[in-house]
């Protein structure tokens, strides 16, 4: 068997942090000491990342991992440099702590509801209508 690769093994160090970034996020949108507009995002990315639901289901191909490879990456590095990197640095220690992940109910819900706006809007938009 042969050694992990260096840029293989940057990228499987890369995405240990980033799940723990994710959890930071979420001990970030509760803290009193963040600014409203980073606990907002903190709280939206954290509570995607965390719902049990992907808005992009996993089935579908490419676009499936799409958001789990690229959109929430993205999301954590933009909404970690809204925050002050003292506090940033305490909230990874506290995530580093934690016995697992937390799960984001709140997230899993508001993936539902736009699902069913979804399926309404293209339901109203394609239904047949009596003339």
């Amino acid at each position: 068997m042969t050694t992990p690769t260096g840029w293989l093994q940057q990228a499987k160090t890369w995405a240990r942090s980033i799940k723990w970034d994710v959890v930071a996020l979420w001990i970030a949108a509760r803290d009193r000491r963040v600014p409203w507009y980073a606990k907002l995002a903190a709280g939206c990315v954290a509570g995607y990342a965390l719902s049990p639901i992907d808005l992009i289901p996993d089935f579908i191909p490419v676009l499936g991992y799409l958001d789990d490879i690229i959109l929430v990456p993205l999301g954590i590095m933009l909404v970690v440099r809204l925050i002050p990197v003292r506090l940033m640095a305490e909230f990874r220690a506290m995530a580093a702590v934690r016995d697992g992940r937390p799960m984001s109910r709140a997230g899993a819900v508001a993936i539902v509801l736009i699902w069913l706006v979804a399926v309404v809007l293209f339901a109203w938009r394609f239904w047949p209508r009596r003339t």
